[in-house]
This record gives structure tokens, C-alpha cells and sequence, in this order.
């Protein structure tokens, strides 16, 4: 039977964070149930020990030991956990708060949130005796009541990150030269950031490379030849996987229907969707319910 982890009733009040927030806990856990799906507004670090199967987005990823997890407030994910006990830190943020500081981008530019990475890093023994005691930090600091404790917060979360940061390979960071690569970057941020759709008052606005183009105020023609120069896949073809990968989520992960599933992807009628998903799966979206 698959195992939920269940946070304490610490992690419990992380909904009500308002901009410009952060709060730090320790981990508790008990078992029981299956995986929840969950979407949140805001960042996450996790310091973990234990071993566990991250489901995040549509895939999964195994980690077994002391490891770093960074939690894309876009993208839903789960834990299912494997082993007995599961101890840690974790940390919570928005955005905002993040940059309130100049040093912001390192992070919210790095592999360790983009969409398609692995947001999970194994840490050695010498490496977590450099990071636990920042998260120990951040739990103290955070009910301190010391006039630039929110500098101090953001200090020890920097050097968290950029110690994460040094096990990434170097080369997966990959800044905009030129205007094709912006006009691409910004086409894929503006894709991302459409998802999770998380109600059906929200629905998937932007569709087609037109949509996009029209947003973007460039041709069609232009955004076409910038993303496929840059990425060597079709505009149409990036907006195809992002909407099927979050159709799987949906459909694995909620007990929307069909249609409702539909109509959040911005297909007019369920038989579109249904035609859609199967050319481009080959197996229809009832084939994924559970």
C-alpha cells in the first residue's frame, strides 16, 4: 500500500502565509492513506532523512538517505513515503519574500525550480553538517524578535541555496543571448506559468502559438522560428506537452471529470479533448483513472 506522509500541524497553517512571508518547522510525520495531491502558493525547502517517492507534476522521482528537496509553487507534486521514520527541516516562502532581496534571481533563475529538473539533490554527511544547523537557525530567527531578522532569514536561506547550487552541474544554466533566446524564455514563462490550473473559475487561457504570439506582441512567425531555433521543438509542440502533462496530473490526481477537465484546459467540448489526448498518447484520459 502506497504511504502518505502527514505533516504536523506546523506545516498545517502554511496556507495562511501572506506576501512578504517565510516560516520554518521541524518535520513530524505519521502514515497512513495514499498520496495527496497538493497545490501551494508558495516555495518550499525540505532537508529530509528518510526514503520516499516524490510524485511531482507527472513524474516520479526515488530518493533514499539525507537529501535537499526545492518545491516549485507552480508545479503540485506528493510524497510517498517508503521508509519507517521520516525527520527533517523544511522551510516555507513566497516570492516576494524572496526578493526582498538583490540575490534573488541565483534561486528563482536556477535548475533547482525549473520546470523539467530534478528539484531533488542527495547531501553528504559533510554537506548536511553545513546545512542542518541554517535550518535550526531559521527555526530560532523566525520568532526572534531582532529588527532585521527578515535580512538574517533570507541570508541563511542564500547560503542553503547556493550550497544546493554547487552540486549542479554548471552547464545546465543557460542565460538568454540573443533575441531569439528571450523572446523563447518568454514564451516558456509565460506557458509555466498558466499551470497548475487549480479551479474551474481559471480556465487555460493561452492554447495556440497565436495566443501566445498576440501576448508576447510578436508574429506568430517570428515566435515560431525564435522557439524552434532555440529549443529545436515546434511552438505547438511545447504548448501540446505542457497541456497533456497537466491533463495527466488532473486526471490522476483530482476527481474532476472529464468534462470539467476539459473545459479547464480550454477545450470547448469533452470530445475534443478526448480526440486531442488520444493523438497525441494514444490511449484516451479514462485510461488513466485510477
Amino acid at each position: 500500500m502506497n504511504n502518505q506522509a502527514n505533516s504536523s500541524t506546523k506545516e498545517a497553517h502554511t496556507g495562511d502565509l501572506k506576501p512578504l512571508s517565510f516560516k520554518a518547522y521541524e518535520i513530524v510525520t505519521t502514515v497512513s492513506g495514499s498520496p495527496t495531491y497538493t497545490r501551494r502558493d508558495f516555495y518550499k525547502i525540505t532537508l529530509s532523512n528518510c526514503h520516499m517517492i516524490i510524485h511531482y507534476a507527472d513524474k516520479s522521482i526515488e530518493m533514499d538517505g539525507t537529501f535537499l528537496f526545492f518545491r516549485n509553487p507552480h508545479v503540485p507534486y506528493s510524497i510517498e513515503l517508503l521508509s519507517a521514520s521520516y525527520t527533517g527541516y523544511a522551510c516555507v516562502f513566497t516570492e516576494e519574500f524572496l526578493k526582498a532581496s538583490e540575490r534573488s534571481e541565483s534561486f528563482l533563475e536556477s535548475p533547482l525550480v525549473k520546470i523539467g529538473s530534478t528539484p531533488a539533490l542527495l547531501v553528504n554527511s559533510q554537506q548536511k553538517e553545513f546545512i542542518e544547523p541554517l535550518f535550526k537557525k531559521l527555526l530560532v530567527e523566525q520568532n526572534s524578535e531582532y529588527v532585521f531578522k527578515d535580512e538574517l532569514i533570507r541570508n541563511c536561506l542564500n547560503l542553503i541555496i547556493h550550497e544546493a547550487l554547487k552540486l549542479q552541474p554548471s552547464d545546465r544554466f543557460v542565460k538568454p543571448k540573443n533575441a531569439s533566446s528571450r523572446i523563447t524564455a518568454l514564451f516558456l514563462d509565460l506557458l509555466e506559468r498558466q499551470f497548475p490550473i487549480e479551479t474551474l473559475e481559471h480556465p487555460l487561457q493561452f492554447r495556440s502559438a497565436q495566443d501566445f504570439a498576440q501576448c508576447l506582441s510578436v508574429h506568430v512567425n517570428h515566435l515560431n522560428y525564435a522557439v524552434k531555433e532555440i529549443t529545436g521543438k515546434s511552438t505547438t509542440v511545447h504548448i501540446s506537452e505542457r497541456i497533456i502533462s497537466e491533463a495527466k496530473a488532473l486526471l490522476h490526481y483530482t476527481d474532476w471529470s472529464t468534462a470539467q477537465i476539459a473545459y479547464a484546459l480550454g477545450f470547448d467540448y469533452p470530445s475534443y479533448f478526448n480526440n486531442y489526448f488520444k493523438r497525441l498518447t494514444g490511449v484516451v484520459p479514462s485510461s488513466l483513472r485510477v
